[in-house]
């Protein structure tokens, strides 16, 4: 079954991967082996009549039962790289492999512990790599795509949907926007100084002196008062 047909409602693909052709190639060793083993005894199997006809034709059908398997063996794993489906939804990621022994795995984002990503030298040069998904189940949830296109980049999309998801780090505060300087803090305006009297200086009070005694001298002011003035004015000097 295609990953598109197995979606949920309100589930969405955003990243898509297969198989690398060098898939098959990892997975073919040991039946390359067969062949080469069944050629082998193909090559040493002894001819004529007697024994060693006998020991000879029972060689020749073993090369051929290796050669048959391992041609098959190829075979499969050859339709299998180019059924497998690697998917990152915003809810899952997704795995469809496999024909005789289909494997189809699913592992909720929510449920993501880790990523890990094994790219060799070839790897890098050829654009594929292994990826191992690490769960809260430990173990026994682990699961491992094997020789997958642009391992690095779903690896990053997996990253980016489990960091989207609800209960993933805060979001900043609504009240805040991201960026934004904080807001001066709102300082009191301080209360009003009362005003002080200014002290008279000693030359206000002479001045103040001769004004007086001008105007006693006019008769502006009777004596009394001028003396009661100057007593008060010769208290505070």
């Amino acid at each position: 079954m295609a990953i598109a047909d197995s979606l949920i409602a309100g589930e969405t693909i955003v990243f898509e991967s297969k198989k690398h052709w060098m898939a098959p190639i990892r997975a073919s060793l040991t039946a390359a082996l067969l062949v080469l083993g069944a050629w082998l005894i193909r090559w040493i199997s002894p001819s004529g009549d007697g024994l060693f006809g006998t020991i000879g034709g029972i060689l020749d059908l073993i090369a051929i039962g290796l050669f048959l398997t391992g041609i098959g063996w190829i075979i499969y794993n050859i339709v299998a790289w180019r059924t497998a489906e690697f998917a990152v939804t915003n809810m899952r990621v997704l795995r469809e492999e496999g024909l005789a022994s289909h494997r189809s795995s699913t592992t909720l984002l929510s449920s993501l512990s880790d990523v890990k990503t094994n790219v060799g030298m070839l790897g890098r040069q050829l654009g594929y790599g292994d990826i191992t998904l690490l769960t809260t189940s430990g173990s026994s949830g682990e699961d491992r795509f094997l020789s997958i296109t642009k391992p690095l980049e779903f690896r990053g999309a997996m990253m980016t949907q489990k960091l989207q998801e609800p209960g993933g780090p805060a979001a900043p505060a609504a009240s805040q926007p991201v960026g934004a300087a904080p807001a001066a803090p709102v300082v009191a305006p301080a209360a009003p100084t009362p005003a002080v009297a200014p002290t008279p200086s000693a030359a206000d009070d002479a001045e103040t002196l001769k004004r007086l005694a001008d105007l006693r001298d006019s008769g502006a002011i009777t004596l009394e008062e001028y003396e009661a003035k100057k007593t008060e004015i010769l208290a505070r000097m």
